[in-house]
């Protein structure tokens, strides 16, 4: 009798923190991807890019890989598909919605991909890969064309819910398949991977629509021209503000790169409804008064370089913000970024124009449900196993808490990290073997290659600068001829006692040293560690240090 195969669940990334969030579900022969994301760097990252799950395994399997979903179209599950791609030896199919594929069409296309094996999806389809059967269901979230997936293989069912909120009203009147999830947790769902953004929320996460009101209200009183910041992928909120516009006899303008890409491929596609002659390039405002006029931006974030932050510090080749303009930033900052928008605030507050955001406004809405709207899901779907997904480590522990309260017992539920795994056999789960797992820096043109090392030598550049001290040798008598110190980002560089006591020290520790013929790595350590002593003593810093000893 043939042996029952193995299914084996693989997180790669989306289990320490929001982002970068991949799954391989292996059985058999044969596996399937769910999603490819990334994240943005942190301030402990200077130079960093893009930061991307290590998708080694998925290399080193990919005789396997029989297809790639991606449940939608966000950065954080569609980013880090281009590299993978580049990295696999043949094409595999990608299976999404149709707004999904149109966003990664454009990605592929800045990365010179072409001829991606796309497959639309939608509420109800079903495909076979493999092993795999693979059923997708409609879900409601920040973007249109989000989707859950319930598989099926010979060893159990697995119903992975992507990320997802509960939403009543949403704006595009798709509402998550209800009938589709009850009737997979009748049929029996084995493990659930549920979304844990939001776990640690109490309640239910208002819906997209109480968004449009307060824009509309906001819109409509505005004395001057108003400026919204979004999440260009946001395309439920950018319809809002196109309603809100065109209700009160306002002109859309579209600027920065990504909502420029967004908005066209969501028009195309029929996802983002505007008349044409209600949407306009931002070289064409001049004969139109102030308070006819939306401006959609990027710059949600306080990214350095997005439209809204070139707009703030007049920077901007189109577009500048005067005193009687208004600001919506709608959206939350992504943990981390906190520091980025305040200064952008901050910016817009000096400049005088009215600021609104999610502390004195209803501007936003998060896309990802609360504590009640994931308990509901776990009642729908009532699986035998539960490992929560897609947040930080304190969301995972919310979730598994929260499931523990819907009656799941403690052995049925599984809190991972990135890399290790679950194997089903027989609809029963148990912890499997851990895989090789971390992060892949994209840096500039270079993927992968930037390591730990650099990134540490970064941090101390930046945190206390650099000293470059050139010792020049008499060849005969080793005997120092001459010392050049140099320096970038210290608070010493113009203190001329310092740095006479630099050369100095760099004189008496070769003088030190200097007996016995000694080599030149021997002298250089020597002097970089009395110039650290040193500088330590004087300043209580620890600028990096770079010796060269040279004959002459």
């Amino acid at each position: 009798m043939a042996k029952t195969p193995t299914l084996r669940i693989i997180p790669l990334g989306g289990l320490d923190g929001i982002g970068k969030n991949m799954t391989a579900f292996e059985c058999g022969d044969d596996m399937v991807l769910v999603d490819a994301g990334l994240m943005f760097p942190d301030d402990d990252q200077p130079g960093i890019d893009l930061v991307l799950p290590d998708y080694t395994y998925v290399l080193e399997n990919e005789e396997k890989l029989r297809g790639i979903v991606i449940t939608h179209g966000h950065e954080d599950h569609t980013g880090a598909l281009p590299y993978l791609l580049m990295d696999l030896t043949h094409k595999v199919p990608i299976f999404s919605s149709k707004l999904t594929l149109g966003m990664i069409e454009g990605k592929l296309a800045e990365h010179n991909i072409k001829s991606p094996k796309f497959r639309e999806v939608t509420d109800g389809s079903s495909v076979n890969l493999g092993c795999f059967s693979l059923q997708f269901f409609a879900m409601t979230h920040s973007i249109p064309g989000a989707l859950g997936i319930f598989l099926k293989t010979p060893a159990g069912t697995v119903l992975h819910t992507g990320d997802f909120k509960l939403d009543q009203t949403p704006i595009d009147g798709v509402r998550p398949n209800y009938n589709a999830i009850n009737r997979f947790g009748r049929q029996g769902v084995d493990l659930l991977l549920s979304d844990s953004t939001n776990a640690n929320i109490p309640g239910f996460t208002p819906s997209e629509a109480t968004v449009g009101a307060s824009l509309r209200h906001i819109i409509k009183n505005a004395p001057g021209r108003v400026f919204v910041a979004s999440f260009s992928s946001h395309i439920h909120r950018l319809q809002q503000v196109c309603d809100a516009a065109t209700a009160v006899g306002r002109k859309v303008v579209v600027t920065g790169r990504s909502m420029i890409t967004n908005t066209k491929v969501a028009r195309e596609l029929g996802y983002l409804k505007i008349a044409e002659e209600d949407i306009l390039d931002a070289f064409e405002l001049k004969d139109i008064p102030d308070d006819k006029i939306v401006v959609l931006c990027t710059g949600s974030q306080g990214e350095p370089l997005s439209a809204l932050a070139r707009m703030a510090n007049g920077e901007h080749k189109s577009l500048s913000i005067g005193p009687d303009d208004t600001v919506i930033i709608s959206a939350t900052p992504v943990p981390g970024n906190e520091k980025s928008v305040q200064g952008i605030i901050n910016s817009l507050s000096k400049i005088g124009c009215e600021v609104y955001d999610k502390s004195n406004a209803t501007v936003h809405v998060s896309g990802h449900g609360r504590q009640e709207e994931l308990k509901l899901m776990l009642a729908m779907v009532h699986p035998k196993n539960f490992m929560p997904v897609h947040g930080e480590a304190v969301h995972l522990r919310a979730h598994a808490k929260l499931a523990e309260g819907m009656g799941l017992s403690r052995d049925h539920i599984f809190i991972l990290d990135n890399g290790d795994s679950l194997q089903m056999r027989d609809g029963k789960v148990s912890l499997g073997p851990s895989y090789d797992s971390g992060i892949i820096y994209v840096d500039g043109l270079r993927i992968g290659d930037t390591d730990p090392v650099v990134l540490r030598d970064r941090q101390k550049l930046a945190q206390d600068g650099i000293v470059t001290c050139v010792v020049t040798l008499k060849s005969r008598s080793c005997k120092v001829a001459d010392v050049d110190v140099s320096s970038r980002g210290v608070s010493f560089a113009s203190d001329d006692e310092l740095l006479a006591g630099i050369e100095d020290t760099c004189r008496t520790t070769i003088a030190k040293n200097s007996q016995g013929s000694p080599s030149v790595d021997v002298l250089r350590k020597a002097v970089r560690n009395s110039l650290s002593n040193y500088l330590w003593s004087k300043t209580h810093t620890r600028p990096m240090i770079i010796p060269v000893v040279m004959e002459v």
